[in-house]
């Protein structure tokens, strides 16, 4: 029982750390740059490319092989093959990619879909929904989520983050299923 703990402990330490150097971003960003965009007709784009810039100097870029304007709502672009790096000053950068992606370009809102994986340094998160977001200061993953590093496997249904505060929720929907947690060495 006492392992399970530290190791449950290392592992929430661990997140907290990352999200802490990586995703901790000013509420106020002051540069938002569309670049290489190719337009097919009025909504479609290819080699869709989306700089944020906050006043600290963190960096959010935002790529897509394919984009496509919502009709609705000029501010939503829906994208195809999403990469996307994070990189914060004085730290090592955060690479997220999905099949599918919805970027909100007047909050920098992201939901990135299917076949979701994050990657920084020796950590890698896989799932299928990523909800990122600079307004409600928080990053949700969700849906089979597998959290691996060297040495540890964590399997969960949710992991929320609180990007100012770096409070961290590790969950199941269902009450009586619980996080799995698994050494490697063992």
């Amino acid at each position: 029982m006492l392992k399970r703990i530290v190791i449950l402990l290392t592992i929430i330490s661990i997140i907290l750390i990352i999200y802490y150097k990586f995703f901790y971003k000013e509420d106020k960003i002051v540069e938002v740059n569309p670049e290489n965009i190719n337009t097919y007709n009025s909504n479609l784009l290819e080699n869709v490319e989306y700089i944020a810039k906050d006043s600290k100097g963190n960096l959010y870029i935002i790529r897509a092989a394919k984009g496509e304007i919502d009709y609705n709502n000029n501010d939503i672009i829906f994208l195809e093959n999403v990469k996307s790096i994070i990189q914060l000053t004085n730290s090592e950068q955060i690479n997220i990619k999905s099949d599918f992606g919805k970027y909100n370009t007047s909050n920098y809102d992201t939901i990135f879909s299917k076949n979701v994986i994050i990657d920084y340094l020796e950590n890698k998160i896989t799932g299928e929904y990523l909800d990122f977001s600079l307004i409600k200061n928080k990053m949700i993953f969700s849906k089979n989520i597998v959290y691996t590093n060297l040495e540890n496997i964590l399997q969960a249904d949710v992991i929320e983050i609180d990007i100012d505060t770096k409070d961290t929720k590790i969950f199941m929907y269902e009450e009586n299923k619980k996080v799995n947690i698994k050494n490697k060495n063992f």
